[in-house]
């Protein structure tokens, strides 16, 4: 997380206007009340950024970068980007962290000119465009939800509030500030508010005060958004309470529930962020939720990122739980399936119910199939209703809503019969929409185009008066023409034309020698012809009729646009009015996706329903590692399953397996797949094993594998020293803590003695379930002394020389590491390996007692390892002759008859070896 630049804004203070343009005074005022933002100074159909902001902006987008006149004898630097494109430019200025405030002509230029010449025509910032604000498709990720959050703390009570203003949803959680880097990381905000007197260093400041003032400040950023200071009237707590009852229209927010006084900071600051970025145009947020931290699993940022659960450790979404498990069909259930992930249940009756709804439809394979079928085509109607609701829709969330809804009512007759809650709940939501979907049908088109603007959106027959000003608007010329034929006639004056011009408009003109004619007509009846002008040859009239339909057929246009901007508004009245039951039917149609991709997941990969309660239980058999099985398979092998049996009695200690074993065997995999099997169990989905039997997991730490923090100024062995703290400070009973190679960041003995320690800790202190997968099999003699303590080590086998890795899990210790096997498996030259195994053969012995020789024994380290290694010998006349029949064979073009053959012949040339 990266926190606002504020030297970029003491920069770009605000400039004088003496001697400026008019339009460039307008500019400079507007742009000393958003100082901290760039820009988006619409002109015509450009928005276009001046001095400052021009050159950040050119750098940030690599576009080119102008000058416009001067200032205080000053070039002007200048940059813009289409109106019609501005989308994308705003995507990579908010991705690279920077906020826009976009800046609208708000007058019609005609009304400017009214007051004078050189007057400018009115501007007004209508948004500002910031990280946690966005709505557009195009600026958020269709599968991901785009939090924005502030954390506010009162008299030492913390609270953390958070809001997705693309689906309306809002929540709330009292977090004290030592739980508030797990609760960041379970919502990964992109943008976080806080108060600027809480992360602000005063003028003097005590030590510390400084280091706790930073210890905050690495927390708030440790999620990866930005980091906002809001000023201290933001989070005034009694200022909250009117503020979102002005955002909700109501009296009093008893009816939302009951929240302290840090709760109601925090949603207010929230809601005043949204008023100062949404300029008047406020969201139509969901009523607030308040969760508890007792609600759902506890898991801090190391453990996520240490067991890969929304983005693998490259940072992308491949090779993540999340990617492995994701079978969704829409952008609000993978965004659902993401945050069940997040937060896995700790209430075993709400797990039961997900889990109903995943059984059900895995014994109803059919049924299953056509609610996926059904499901791949509706659109995102959640983050439509919020643009709708924001006055930022067009037709094309018209549409959304009508095929959405639509889809719904079909699923809802599709599901039928005796279904679970969650299956039966959902159903009710997706029905009832009848009047909605047939306004929204027959008032549309079947593809409407994306802006309201630009018309056409509206289809033919809804609307009368629609119907006859496109008809002029498109038959224009044959009314005319129609005319033309009628004045002929009347007049008897064949050669007669209609015609038009910018000065009379529409007339009727005709030969000098016939407008005599015409203007004894006239005169005859003064009501039809008018004459309007002599010319040299010819003559030209007006009449009535032109009149008219000169001002419906130029006007044609306008008026269809201006009556489709009214169905725009009916319609959009219309949704408004049942948005709380279009939010409910998204929901639903979200749960049912999550459902259906987890149903067929597990029927696809052979997952279990695993068994949850209450108890201290944690028994797996044949569990398997939900992506590293994914990633075999795809190669064409097979995973080894693995039992695993932590159970424990009340609150006594809990069993700790004490896994050991060669690296590359799979003990890091054995362990994360034990923790990811806990997690997507209580998330609601089945789980890759025979059977799982799982007592409610309150916790899970994760410490597998570490990695410098530089920016911190960390060292490896600093990080895992920080993330093994932060487990023995807060693992309890209920917890799962898996731990991998503690103390390998230091001297031997010292990272043994820190190993140890810790081992006896999590057992006699925090009695929690572990797994604790070491190299020092020292620690085994730990067996003896704690009761709950289990060897285990997974199995390898040696074969002339080679280590075969085995991949199962056996009772009992390993006796030897093979780190030099591994080490020649990996690539080491053969001279640095049979130097190696020297040396080993050597430290082993003085472990036995022996003595030690030098282990130079005064040569240099590769002449010594180039002595020790064995000679090449030269290979026999046999096995040359073995060797180029096996270089002459070509697998791919030899039938199974020669292939036999070929067999036999290769054994007679091994015997003959």
């Amino acid at each position: 997380m990266a926190a606002k630049d504020d030297s970029r804004t003491q920069d770009m203070a605000p400039r004088e206007t003496a001697g400026a343009t008019p339009m460039m005074a307008q500019y400079l005022g507007i742009k000393a009340e958003h100082a901290d933002a760039l820009l988006f100074y619409r002109m015509g159909d450009f928005y276009e950024l001046f001095f400052e902001d021009a050159e950040v902006a050119a750098a940030a987008l690599d576009i080119a970068l102008t000058k416009r006149g001067k200032h205080l004898g000053e070039d002007i630097a200048m940059c813009g980007v289409p109106v019609h494109s501005a989308e994308a430019y705003l995507h990579t200025l908010i991705r690279k962290g920077h906020r826009v405030a976009v800046c609208e002509q708000t007058e019609d230029p005609a009304e400017a000119k009214k007051r004078g010449s050189k007057s400018v025509v009115r501007r007004e910032v209508v948004r500002l465009v910031t990280p946690g604000t966005l709505t557009e498709d195009r600026l958020l990720e269709a599968r991901a939800a785009n939090y924005l959050a502030a954390w506010a703390s009162l008299r030492g009570e913390g609270a953390l509030a958070w809001a997705e203003l693309s689906t309306g949803e809002i929540g709330v959680m009292a977090v004290a500030e030592a739980e508030l880097g797990p609760a960041l990381a379970r919502l990964a905000p992109s943008e976080v508010l806080a108060n600027e007197a809480v992360i602000a260093a005063p003028a003097e400041e005590e030590a510390g005060a400084q280091e706790a003032r930073r210890a905050l400040i690495a927390t708030l950023e440790s999620a990866g958004g930005v980091l906002t200071a809001q000023p201290r009237s933001t989070f005034d707590s009694a200022g909250a309470e009117a503020r979102l009852a002005r955002l909700y229209g109501v009296k009093t927010l008893e009816g939302f529930g009951s929240f302290t006084r840090p709760e109601l900071s925090a949603l207010g600051a929230v809601a005043a962020y949204l008023e100062l970025t949404q300029r008047g145009a406020l969201p139509r947020l969901k009523p607030p939720v308040r969760e508890t931290a007792a609600g759902a699993m506890r898991l801090d940022a190391a453990t996520r990122r240490n067991l890969e659960l929304m983005r693998s450790l490259s940072g992308g979404r491949d090779g993540s739980l999340l990617a492995a498990v994701d079978r969704t069909r829409t952008g609000p259930g993978a965004r659902l399936l993401a945050a069940r992930l997040a937060a896995p249940l700790t209430d075993p009756a709400g797990i039961a119910a997900r889990h109903d709804a995943v059984d059900w439809l895995m014994a109803e394979p059919r049924r299953r199939e056509t609610l996926a079928e059904a499901l791949a085509g509706v659109p995102d109607i959640e983050r439509a209703l919020s643009r709708l609701a924001l006055g930022r829709g067009g037709p094309r969330d018209l549409a959304a809503l009508r095929d959405g809804l639509a889809a719904g009512a079909r699923i809802a007759g599709a599901l039928g019969g005796e279904a679970p809650e969650e299956i039966a709940a959902a159903a009710r939501a997706l029905e009832g929409h009848d009047a909605l979907t047939d306004l929204l049908t027959t008032a549309l088109v079947e593809s409407p185009p994306l802006m309201a603007r630009e018309g056409g959106f509206v289809a033919e027959g809804y609307d009368e008066a629609l119907d006859d000003a496109r008809a002029l608007s498109r038959e224009g010329r044959g009314v005319i023409a129609r005319l033309q034929a009628e004045f002929a006639a009347e007049t008897g004056v064949e050669s007669l034309k209609v015609k038009h011009n910018n000065v009379l408009g529409y007339f009727v003109e005709t030969t000098a020698r016939h407008g005599e004619a015409m203007l004894a007509h006239e005169r005859a009846d003064g009501s039809r012809f008018v004459h309007r002008q002599t010319m040299a040859n010819a003559m030209r009239f007006g009449t009535a009729a032109l009149s008219d339909i000169e001002g419906r057929i130029v006007n044609a246009g306008a008026r269809a646009l201006e009556i489709e901007a009214a169905v725009f508004d009916r319609l959009l009245a219309a949704i408004m009015s049942a948005h709380g039951e279009i939010a409910e039917a998204a929901r639903a149609l979200a749960a049912l996706d999550v459902a259906a991709g987890s149903a067929a997941l597990a029927a696809e990969a052979d997952w279990t329903r695993p068994r949850i309660d209450g108890s201290r239980a944690f028994v797996i058999e044949g569990g398997r590692h939900p992506v590293v099985e994914q990633a075999l398979r795809r190669q064409g092998a097979s995973f080894v399953p693995n039992d695993a049996e932590l159970s424990a009695e009340a609150d006594g200690p809990a069993p700790i397996w004490l896994v050991t074993g060669p690296n590359m065997a799979g003990k890091s995999t054995f362990l994360r797949q034990n923790a990811l099997l806990a997690i997507l169990a209580q998330a609601g989905l089945f789980v890759p094993a025979r059977a799982a039997h799982i007592g409610i997991v309150d916790q899970v730490f994760s410490r597998v594998g570490a990695a410098d923090d530089l920016a911190a100024g960390r060292s490896t062995f600093m990080v895992e020293m920080v993330e093994t703290a932060a487990i023995l400070n807060q693992a309890g009973p209920r917890t799962l803590v898996i731990l991998d190679e503690i103390g390998r960041g230091t001297a031997t003995w010292d990272g043994l003695s820190i190993a140890w320690a810790t081992l006896e800790h999590l057992h006699d202190a925090n009695r929690c379930r572990g797994l604790f997968a070491t190299h020092y099999h020292e620690l085994t003699a730990l067996t003896g002394r704690l009761a709950q303590l289990r060897p285990a080590t997974v199995a390898v086998r040696e074969w002339e020389g080679e280590v075969v890795f085995l991949h199962e899990l056996r009772p009992g210790a390993a006796d030897r590491s093979y780190g030099v096997q591994v080490a020649r498996l990996a690539g080491l030259p053969a001279a640095v390996v049979a130097r190696a195994k020297a040396v080993l053969e050597k430290l082993e012995a003085a472990e036995r007692g022996d003595r030690v020789p030098d282990l130079l024994d005064g040569l240099p380290l590769f002449q010594q390892a180039a002595a020790e290694a064995p000679p090449m010998a030269a290979p026999a006349p046999g096995a040359r002759r073995l060797t180029d029949r096996l270089a002459e064979i070509e697998p791919d073009l030899v039938t199974p008859r020669e292939a036999l053959d070929l067999l036999y012949e290769l054994k007679r040339l091994t015997d003959e070896e």
